[in-house]
């Protein structure tokens, strides 16, 4: 009676042996078609573990979930490096192309403008669209015109028949530091000038 028990426990654990050597040859092997880079594998799921130097990508289709080893990360996702796997994280705007980290988008999808790390359908006020870069920048908002300077021509203010005078605006701090497109800050036209200097000036 125990010859035959010892010998139905034998035959049990051969068999699993059998089964799991069977699965480690093929995930290792690269035989199944979601392993490429894998270090762990599921026949259901994919990759469930990476080497090091690749990302784990997880997407779902219904309720079943995939996972796949990459270089780089798809667009939408973003790369983060971890102590035990890297993985491709999702960027929480569905209208980010591009992200830095989940809440900052570096370039959106077509039809979107960027700016300060979200994506707008219009830009926001106080803005103007870049059609070149898809970006919204900041509208420069000068301050008023001075008055007018004095009419003059190649530094003298009379002698001349036409001189030119020249009026200037300042800009925000703010505006200065951002590097944003301002509008005309220097204005000039043309004047008429004393044609004699009073006592002979030069």
């Amino acid at each position: 009676m125990q010859w035959i028990i010892f010998m139905l426990l034998l035959f049990i654990s051969s068999m699993e042996m059998l089964t799991q050597n069977r699965w480690k040859k093929q995930a290792s092997a690269g035989l199944l078609e979601n392993c490429t880079g894998c270090v762990l594998c599921s026949e259901d799921n994919g990759c469930i573990t990476c080497h090091h130097r690749l990302f784990l990508l997880i997407w779902r289709d219904g309720i079943r979930q995939y996972g796949m080893c990459v270089h780089t990360c798809p667009p939408g996702y973003f790369g983060v490096r971890g102590l035990e796997v890297n993985r491709c994280t999702k960027c929480r705007s569905p209208s980010c192309e591009s992200c830095f980290s989940r809440d900052f988008c570096m370039k959106c999808k077509d039809k979107f403008y960027l700016y300060k790390g979200q994506c707008f359908r219009q830009c926001p006020p106080g803005t103007a669209a870049q059609p070149g870069t898809r970006e919204c920048q900041e509208t420069c908002e000068p301050g008023p015109w001075s008055e007018w300077s004095a009419c003059t021509h190649e530094s003298r203010t009379c002698g001349c028949r036409w001189g030119v005078e020249t009026r200037v605006r300042e800009v925000p701090e703010a505006a200065r530091e951002e590097g944003t497109a301002c509008p005309a800050l220097l204005e000039t036209r043309r004047c008429r000038m004393k044609k004699h200097c009073p006592g002979g000036e030069r």
